[in-house]
C-alpha cells in the first residue's frame, strides 16, 4: 500500500524511496517483527485461555516432551497476522504475484487452523483426515498455479528451469500445473513435519525465506537476471517483500518459541509457511532449487515416507522414531543439539542453493 506514495514523488521527492523493493523489504521485516513482538503476549494469553490443556503431547515420544504439556498451539496465527499486515502495508497491491502467494498462505493456514482446532478440542493427534487435507491443499495449489501460468511469459509459463543450466527448459505443458501443485503441497507438508521441536522449523523457514527473497529480487530484475544468466520473471521482485515479512514475523515468533516454548507454531503456521515457500519457488521458476534450499524439510518428509513404507512392507522400522529429528533424540542428542545442528544444515543448504545462481 505504501508503494502508492511513490506516485507523489514528483511533488515530495523523499517519497521516491517507496519505489525501491529493497527499502520496502526492510520495512516489511521490521513491521512484521514489531507486530508479532507487541501483540504476541496477548495472542498467547487468549490461546491459553481458550485451549485449556493446549496441544496434545505424544505419549510414545521422547519423555522430555511430556514437560511441554499445557503449552498452547496455533502460534501460526501470530506469524500470519504479522505477515499479512506487513505485506499489505509494504508490498505493491497491483502485483498479482503478491495476491497469489497470500491466497495460498492463508488457504493453507486455514486448513492448518482447522486441523489444530480438532486436535485441541478432541485432545487427540487425529485432526482433519489426511486424504481430505491433501485434497483441499492440492485444490488451492492448482488454482494458484493456474493463475501463475496465465500471468507468466509465454516462454516460461509452463516450463521448469534446471539448475546449473542457463538455457535448459523442460516444458511440461498442461502437466505443469500438476507438477507445481505437487511442489507447493509437498513444501507445506514437509515444513509441517519439521515442526516438532522448539525453534526447529521457524529458523530454517526464515533461512529459506531470506534465500528466496534474494532469488525473487534477482529474478525480477532484468539487469541482475541477465548478469547471472538466470531467467527473468517480470514482477516477481515484489515477492522479496513477502519474504522479508516472513523473516520479521518469524523472528518475533522465535522470541516466544525459544526453549522453553511459550507457544507452538502448530499446523496453522507450518502448513502456511511451507505453502508460501513453495509458491514463491514456483513463481520465480526455481522449483528444483527449493529442494536444495529446503533440503532439511525434504529430509524430514522422506524419513517419514521411508519409515511408513518400511514398516508396511517388512514390519521393521528404519529409524527409531520419525520424523528424523526424533530419531536423533532417541539416540541421545538433547533437544537444543538437534535444533542447532539442523539450523547449521539449513544454512549450508541455503548457500548451496544460492550457488546454483552463478554456477551455470
Amino acid at each position: 500500500m505504501l508503494t502508492l506514495l511513490s506516485d507523489l514523488a514528483p511533488t515530495f521527492g523523499f517519497l521516491n524511496v517507496f519505489r525501491y523493493i529493497t527499502f520496502r523489504t526492510g520495512g516489511a521485516t521490521i513491521t512484521a517483527l514489531l507486530f508479532v513482538f507487541f501483540f504476541g503476549p496477548a495472542i498467547i494469553r487468549a490461546l491459553r485461555v481458550r485451549q485449556g490443556k493446549g496441544q496434545p503431547i505424544r505419549e510414545d515420544g521422547p519423555q522430555s516432551h511430556l514437560a511441554k504439556k499445557g503449552t498452547p498451539t496455533m502460534g501460526g496465527l501470530m506469524i500470519l497476522s504479522g505477515l499479512v499486515v506487513s505485506t499489505l502495508l509494504w508490498a505493491n497491491p497491483l502485483s498479482p504475484y503478491v495476491w497469489v502467494v497470500l491466497f495460498v498462505t492463508l488457504g493453507f493456514g486455514t486448513i492448518g487452523f482447522y486441523d489444530d482446532y480438532l486436535k485441541v478440542t478432541k485432545q487427540s493427534h487425529k485432526g482433519l483426515s489426511g486424504k481430505s487435507r491433501l485434497a483441499i491443499e492440492f485444490a488451492i495449489a492448482v488454482v494458484a498455479c493456474g493463475i501463475l501460468s496465465s500471468i507468466g511469459s509465454a516462454k516460461l509459463a509452463t516450463s521448469v528451469t534446471i539448475p546449473f543450466f542457463k538455457d535448459v527448459l523442460l516444458d511440461l505443458g498442461i502437466f505443469f500445473v500438476i507438477f507445481a501443485g505437487f511442489v507447493i503441497v509437498g513444501a507445506g507438508n514437509a515444513v509441517n513435519l519439521t515442526d516438532g521441536l522448539d525453534g526447529l522449523a521457524i529458523v530454517p523457514v526464515m533461512i529459506a525465506a531470506a534465500t528466496f527473497g534474494l532469488i525473487a529480487y534477482l529474478s525480477g530484475n532484468a539487469v541482475f537476471a541477465n548478469y547471472l544468466q538466470i531467467h527473468f520473471v517480470p514482477g516477481t521482485g515484489e515477492l522479496a517483500v513477502i519474504c522479508g515479512a516472513v523473516i520479521g514475523a518469524g523472528l518475533g515468533f522465535l522470541w516466544f518459541n525459544a526453549p522453553p516454548a511459550q507457544i507452538f507454531m502448530g499446523d496453522t503456521g507450518s502448513l502456511a509457511l511451507g505453502g508460501l515457500l513453495g509458491t514463491v519457488a514456483v513463481a520465480t521458476k526455481h522449483e528444483i532449487v527449493l529442494a536444495i534450499v529446503g533440503g532439511l524439510f525434504v529430509l524430514e518428509a522422506m524419513s517419514v515416507i521411508i519409515q511408513v513404507a518400511s514398516f508396511k512392507l517388512t514390519g521393521k522400522r528404519v529409524f527409531r522414531m520419525a520424523p528424523i529429528h526424533h530419531h536423533f533424540e532417541q539416540l541421545g542428542w538433547s533437544e537444543p543439539q538437534v535444533v542447532v545442528r539442523f539450523w547449521i544444515i539449513s544454512v549450508v543448504l541455503a548457500l548451496a542453493g544460492l550457488a546454483t545462481l552463478k554456477l551455470r
